[in-house]
């Protein structure tokens, strides 16, 4: 089993008559991914994936993690609990050989939350969310900045030759194939950091897309033009070393794009970081010799916690009687085209955001307080409450030949007051019609059953409640350093661990592990970037950041 994540990969091949309509505003040639993101071949599945900032390692919805407000940044004490177990460590049980290659951003505050030891025999990426793709640094704030390039436990120092992550993950992975014999089962979770922020790719990608106006969008088609190589590369590999015939290759991402920074969500509304479905909405593929149905498209409900007991059960592992499972089994759903044993999704429910100005119990006719975020999906209903984040349809950025005007008229803000929202997504995908005082009968049932889900939810993690946050910014914050063991050591008042009892690090303690990197080309179409590179100087003075564009 292969599974290939992607992160901030946008929905457009959803919905092709969305990239037509970019490409002929400007008549310019959009992400070309002739190797693998491209219409159902004969032995692929297509889906349409919903999930909420959670990962495929997980069987819970945020809720039952205490995770359901944010991302763990880099300076919280906090990692997935536990107490979950894992995929990995569910397919070790019946022999498989797990390997992790690419961006964890589970927590790693301590030992026992590292990749390692939540199921892989080897990891080689990146702890944290996002960060430098030549350098792998990466700054939580002015003054906090680390290395983040990891083998296994330890800093990868010695692994680093300052290669793009994209290209420096795929050879890992060729590496790991290469080294392991194709007649024992083996699970290979390839987390590409690819296409997030920074926009950075190698020089040669760019050459398709000089026409491309916009620089955000010109930087985000080579990093993806680049990311399709990468995985054509991994298939070949798959090839080469006697693995493609018994594989399965499921291919994902984690949310919408961000349009920002080179992505986009049209005709969705919404973008990463939203419940509306240019957020949560994600493409993907199951490709496999062994899959019945072959060259279709499967639009049943499938969520992100479904891989769970789906990729156990074709590895004929067991899942005990006391865990308790958000996902469903779906591999006949996408083999064989049966309908969804799904009926609902939890997208999320955030008790801590709560800015909906007029959200109350009264406009939850007594039943939920719409003040707080939530998504919920029943079937073809989807409800949201609270202030389900940033509600623009934000075009392509190719149509700004056409002058302000066309971007405002697009432009719908939440109507005042309001705090709830009610579609029919299978009718109305791009959330254009709201139909919560048409249908208020239909708004009670989903409003009784987000109130059953809450019921069985867990605290939020009080280390993801910013208000509990102290955080020290000072030059003891960097989080991979030989004299650390390569761990995380953000230092947070009163929490404990290992990693918290070692002695601050000043600047020349770090100062022999940084390294100049001036001259480095950081994927702009020729070597000089001083016109766009913004230096990030930390407090200690001792480096600079290139290639974080602003």
């Amino acid at each position: 089993m292969i599974f290939l994540f992607c992160d901030n990969k946008k929905v457009e091949n959803v919905f092709p008559e969305a990239k037509e309509m970019e490409l002929a505003a400007r008549g310019e040639p959009g992400p070309t991914t002739p190797q693998h993101i491209s219409p159902p071949s004969v032995s692929d599945e297509k889906t349409e994936d919903q999930r909420v900032n959670v990962c495929p390692q997980s069987h819970r919805y945020q809720i039952h993690t205490g995770l359901q407000h944010s991302i763990i940044r880099p300076t919280q004490p906090n990692c997935l609990p536990l107490d979950n177990a894992t995929l990995p460590q569910k397919l070790k049980e019946v022999g498989y050989s797990t390997h992790m290659v690419g961006k964890w951003h589970l927590g790693f505050y301590r030992k026992e939350c590292m990749p390692t030891k939540r199921g892989f025999d080897t990891f080689f990426g990146s702890l944290l969310g996002s960060g430098d793709y030549y350098t792998h640094y990466k700054c939580d704030s002015p003054g906090m900045c680390g290395y983040d390039l990891y083998e296994n436990d330890n800093a990868a120092w010695d692994y680093d030759n300052g290669i793009y992550s994209t290209q420096m993950y795929t050879q890992r992975v060729q590496q790991i194939l290469a080294s392991h014999d194709p007649a024992k089962p083996i699970f290979l979770y390839v987390a590409y950091q690819a296409v997030h922020s920074p926009l950075q790719a190698p020089g040669r990608y760019f050459e398709h897309y000089r026409s491309i106006i916009n620089i955000n969008r010109r930087r985000y088609a080579a990093m993806l033009s680049c990311l399709d190589e990468a995985i054509h590369n991994v298939t070949l590999a798959l090839k080469q070393y006697g693995f493609y015939n018994n594989s399965i290759i499921i291919y994902s991402s984690d949310n919408g794009g961000q349009p920002t920074a080179g992505g986009s969500n049209w005709p969705l509304r919404g973008s990463k970081g939203t419940y509306w479905e240019g957020g949560i909405r994600a493409v993907g593929f199951v490709h496999s010799p062994l899959l019945k149905n072959k060259g279709t498209v499967c639009k049943e409900l499938v969520h992100i916690t479904d891989w769970y007991p789906t990729l156990i059960s074709l590895a004929e592992g067991q899942i005990d009687e006391d865990i308790q499972l958000d996902g469903y089994d779906i591999w006949e759903t996408i083999s064989e085209g049966l309908r969804s044993p799904r009926v609902d999704i939890l997208h999320n429910i955030d008790p801590i955001y709560t800015k909906a100005k007029n959200g109350s119990w009264a406009a939850g006719y007594g039943i939920w307080n719409t003040a707080i975020q939530s998504a919920i999906r029943v079937q073809h209903w989807k409800l949201l409450t609270g202030n389900p984040g940033y509600s623009d349809w934000v075009p392509p950025q190719a149509f700004s030949n056409l002058g302000p005007n066309r971007w405002h008229n697009e432009r719908i803000t939440l109507a005042t007051g309001k705090s709830i929202w009610l579609f029919n997504i299978t009718a109305d995908p791009y959330e254009r019609v709201d139909l919560s005082s048409r249908y208020p009968g239909i708004v009670k049932k989903l409003l009784r059953r987000l109130s059953q889900f809450n019921k069985t939810a867990v605290p939020v993690s009080e280390q993801l409640a910013p208000h509990l946050i102290l955080l020290k910014a000072t030059a003891d914050n960097v989080w991979a350093l030989p004299e650390m063991n390569g761990y995380g050591a953000a230092t947070v008042p009163g929490s404990h661990g290992a990693f918290f009892d070692m002695p601050p690090l000043n600047a020349e303690a770090v100062k022999p592990h940084l390294k100049s990197h001036n001259s480095r080309n950081c994927g702009l179409e020729t070597n000089n970037h001083d016109k766009t590179v913004a230096d990030r100087e930390g407090e200690w003075g001792l480096h600079r950041l290139p290639c974080k564009y602003e």
